[in-house]
């Protein structure tokens, strides 16, 4: 209950006037590590929040912080696709990756290579690859039923191998 406030209120900072998904991190992840924090700790917004999330900003941030450019840059671009993305898609989007997050291991990493292979598709062709011959032999009905939910979502395709939550809010 106390993190669904917590991300309603960082909701409600982002969409203040003049925030925007990953501006933040735009601005100052070019920054050494030790002047980020800095920055991190003089926000207003950031002393705003509970001390528990003000911690967990902190780990995302030395996370994010230690990743190569490329996957930084690939980070940024998947918050500002999400940021664009409705209410309904958002959820659908949520529902999806706890799909996903349920399956035995195995399976989660086919259907995420599916995934990644079908938004690489024209969207037209991506419904009759999910209901051709070879995908009926490699999914269940309930698998393919996901592949087409995730399909129709305009997300930026997961990097190979990762296994990332949705952005949260």
């Amino acid at each position: 209950m106390q993190r669904r406030q917590e991300r309603q209120e960082a909701r409600k900072q982002a969409q203040a006037p003049g925030n925007h998904a990953g501006q933040w991190l735009r601005r100052y992840k070019d920054l050494p590590p030790d002047q980020q924090k800095k920055a991190l700790e003089s926000d207003s917004q950031f002393r705003s929040l509970p001390a528990e999330r003000q911690e967990r900003l902190r780990e995302r941030l030395q996370r994010f912080s230690s990743l190569p450019p490329q996957q930084q840059n690939r980070i940024l671009q998947r918050m500002e696709t999400w940021e664009h993305l409705t209410p309904d898609q958002k959820q659908q989007a949520r529902q999806l990756y706890s799909q996903l997050k349920d399956l035995p291991p195995a399976r989660r990493q086919k259907l995420q290579t599916a995934i990644r292979d079908l938004r690489a598709m024209p969207p037209e062709q991506r419904q009759r690859i999910i209901e051709s011959d070879r995908f009926k032999t490699q999914f269940s009905p309930e698998e393919r039923n996901l592949l087409s939910g995730a399909s129709r979502l305009p997300l930026a395709p997961a990097e190979s191998g990762q296994n990332e939550p949705p952005p949260e809010e």
